[in-house]
């Protein structure tokens, strides 16, 4: 039986306070310490005692800054790969995948035991990643096929402590839907993320608004929450609707360091990390037309610097 702290009641729903999330775990792995990840999968970390406390580091120094900053904490699972398509390649049976993300939650649950307390509220989420890839929608899947895809995972997510379910990088609405459904016959809060090219527009072509109001239209508004993540903020804010109901839906960010596209960013060699100094300021800016936008973090190439610095502008 789950003892989940916070699903029926997740804090970082209430406004007027900060939540941050963590950074670029996969790409600071790679390109600060030189760990090889195969297929950019975290999770196979998890294997070993000196993998799981290298992910125990990494997390724990943004609980850190939750700490010394005064605000709350959504930390994501390390198992965005952790699927069964990913899975497969990686050499996972299906009975090592689910313990595996059962895994991922214990150790976030063991950040939680030490860095939680009256002004820290640490939220645990359950990462989803997309069944392809998270630039380029190869892959489609009508609603009900993904659905079926995504069900072992959630229904893990499900008999864990973990307090809800964080679908990253979806590149298009149905796939979206399908994790939707399932987290909400696994009676899983979920969030949905999208992430966008630099026209603002995802990479199956769906403008990020029409997206979310398909999503929402499609699932009862079952998401509590919407994020846009794996894109700076240049490459969407144009597209932000100041007082729109769909933009009021998006309270998380997680933004990439670098302005560069994706097709950029795949040939690159070497970390693009940008300015954690602008990026807090463009945080602070996107406060400004996004009235409920509270949970920040960072994604592809940001980290630890990346992450204080939005804290430090945006409280």
């Amino acid at each position: 039986m789950y003892m989940s702290k916070y699903r029926r009641n997740l804090p970082q729903l209430s406004p007027g306070k900060i939540f941050i999330s963590d950074g670029g775990v996969e790409t600071t792995l790679v390109f600060h310490d030189g760990v090889d990840l195969p297929h950019f999968a975290a999770f196979t970390l998890l294997k070993s005692e000196a993998g799981r406390a290298l992910l125990r580091k990494k997390f724990a120094d943004y609980a850190d800054i939750a700490r010394r900053r005064g605000v709350g904490i959504v930390l994501e699972s390390s198992t965005w790969r952790a699927n069964s398509d990913w899975g497969a390649r990686l050499g996972y049976s299906a009975d090592e995948l689910a313990r595996a993300n059962e895994q991922a939650i214990r150790l976030l649950e063991d950040i939680r035991k030490e860095y939680e307390d009256d002004k820290t509220t640490v939220v645990i989420s359950g990462m989803i990643g997309p069944r392809g890839d998270g630039y380029d929608p190869k892959i489609f899947m009508a609603a009900q096929e993904a659905e079926e895809y995504h069900q072992q995972q959630i229904g893990t997510f499900s008999r864990t402590n973990a307090d809800m379910v964080g679908a990253q990088t979806m590149t298009y609405v149905e796939e979206a839907v399908g994790i939707v459904r399932v987290a909400k016959k696994c009676n899983m809060p979920v969030m949905i993320s999208f992430t966008v090219e630099i026209d603002g527009n995802l990479p199956s072509g769906e403008l990020l608004r029409d997206a979310i109001i398909r999503v929402d239209t499609a699932t009862d508004r079952y998401p509590v929450y919407y994020m846009i993540n794996c894109a700076h903020p240049t490459h969407f804010r144009h597209a932000i609707e100041p007082g729109a109901a769909w933009v009021e839906r998006i309270y998380a960010v997680r933004a990439n360091s670098s302005t560069k596209s994706h097709a950029e960013l795949n040939e690159s060699t070497v970390l693009d990390e940008g300015d954690p100094v602008d990026l807090g300021k463009q945080y602070k800016a996107l406060r400004g037309i996004m009235a409920n936008l509270h949970i920040l973090g960072g994604c592809c190439g940001t980290d630890p610097r990346h992450v204080d610095e939005i804290a430090k502008a945006c409280t």
